[in-house]
């Protein structure tokens, strides 16, 4: 109509220029509400620890329609060359050494405060499960679908045992959390010790393979206990970090090449000897050698994180770390599930036995990535908390704004 204005319409230009201020401006606030005292090298190196399991589980696992059924198969199986990615993104020996060295030192603080074991081990207990309940909730509903659909049982059990593969780590971590107490005094030399005398009688001397299973505690025991280490001060020199790197990587190296075990520190599906699965002296020596590069890394990160917007992604990954950790596998099979209405897709479906399937998943990753996402928005409350009310500050803000004596109180609190 004559004289009507015509509504104006924002420029795609301004509308990313407005939402990019908007992310510095948050950031700002984040990196100002965290005490000066936090050393944010602990809450960087868990979310790289944690970026390193979800990359490593999405590039190693296929899932191979078989017929009418789902197998799992990994690329490291058919293309043992690519070990060395093993040596990337295996990286739980991290989780541990920063697990340690926070439940440590939050005890020591929770100590200080008055506050009982049993007060501080349900806290902690309650921030690592939580968020499990929806994961198993899901699982048992779709594992009861999937059955009275007429889907294989061998499918559906491996779809839950990779689904629910990371429940593992939570129980082990629970344990080593509940002897915290116990663990602030001990030296890694110990349980190094045990792993040591274990293999040595199940490969040397022909002793029984369910001896293994002591080092599921014990082998995780030495990157825990060092964290607790780093609380006491033992580990703060760069040449604590490089003897365990140099001492770590050359036991490796010799075990691998002299001793018969894998090269690969993740376990392939028909080997006659998993690292990992239980836990072997070369994983564990090879985790000596990470937990040495992380303790060599602590500096450049806390250069970085003095970046805001490096510090606000670390602070919101650390926020989200159980949520992403629990739905990462998830996430890669329900892309594979949905992928199967367009046929046999390449690099997600058929086996993964060429470079090519290697290019074709790399591919796939942001699709990976944007599952995760949406079960990230759909269970992150668990973690979280409900949303905020309107005015109240996020929770990124609250958390590091609220004094931590421990300076490492950052989700996950594991």
């Amino acid at each position: 109509m004559p004289g009507t204005a015509k509504p104006r319409t924002a420029k795609p230009g301004s509308v990313i220029r407005a939402a990019a201020q908007g992310i510095r401006s948050g950031a700002r606030r984040i990196d100002e509400a965290t005490p000066a005292a936090r050393d944010r090298a602990v809450d960087a190196l868990r979310a790289l620890a944690i970026l390193g399991v979800v990359l490593g589980h999405w590039l190693v696992t296929a899932l191979v329609a078989d017929g009418g059924a789902l197998r799992v198969a990994s690329p490291l199986q058919h293309m043992p060359w690519l070990a060395p990615i093993s040596w990337v993104f295996q990286t739980l020996a991290v989780f541990f050494l920063v697990g340690g060295h926070v439940a440590t030192k939050g005890y020591a603080s929770a100590r200080a405060r008055g506050t009982t074991y049993g007060q501080w081990l349900r806290t902690r207990l309650a921030r690592l499960f939580k968020p499990v309940a929806a994961v198993l909730a899901l699982w048992t509903v779709a594992a009861v679908c999937l059955l009275a659909s007429g889907t294989g049982f061998e499918t559906v059990h491996a779809l839950v045992k990779l689904a629910l593969s990371p429940l593992w780590f939570l129980l082990i971590f629970a344990g080593l959390t509940a002897a915290t107490p116990l663990l602030t005094r001990m030296n890694p030399l110990w349980p190094l010790a045990v792993v040591l005398h274990v293999d040595l009688i199940r490969f040397g001397f022909g002793g029984p393979s369910w001896l293994g299973w002591v080092n599921v505690a014990a082998g995780w025991l030495v990157p825990y206990t060092l964290g607790a280490a780093w609380t006491r001060g033992e580990l703060d020199s760069r040449r604590a970090g490089w003897v365990l790197f140099g001492c770590g990587a050359a036991a490796t190296a010799v075990l691998v090449a002299w001793a018969g075990y894998p090269a690969s520190m993740v376990g392939v599906p028909g080997a006659a000897v998993s690292n990992l699965n239980p836990p072997s002296l070369a994983v564990v020596t090879f985790g000596l050698a990470q937990c040495g590069l992380a303790l060599l890394l602590r500096g450049p990160l806390r250069r970085w994180m003095r970046r805001p917007a490096a510090w606000a992604a670390v602070a919101l990954a650390n926020l989200s770390a159980m949520t992403i950790f629990l739905w990462h596998q998830t996430s890669l099979m329900a892309v594979t599930a949905l992928g199967l209405l367009a046929g046999r897709l390449p690099g997600l479906h058929t086996v993964p036995d060429d470079l090519g399937w290697v290019a074709a998943r790399l591919a796939w990753l942001p699709v990976f990535a944007l599952a995760l996402s949406v079960c990230w928005s759909a269970f992150r409350t668990h973690e979280q908390g409900p949303r905020r009310r309107t005015g109240r500050p996020s929770r990124v803000v609250r958390v590091h704004r609220r004094p931590d004596p421990a300076g490492v109180k950052a989700a996950p609190r594991a």
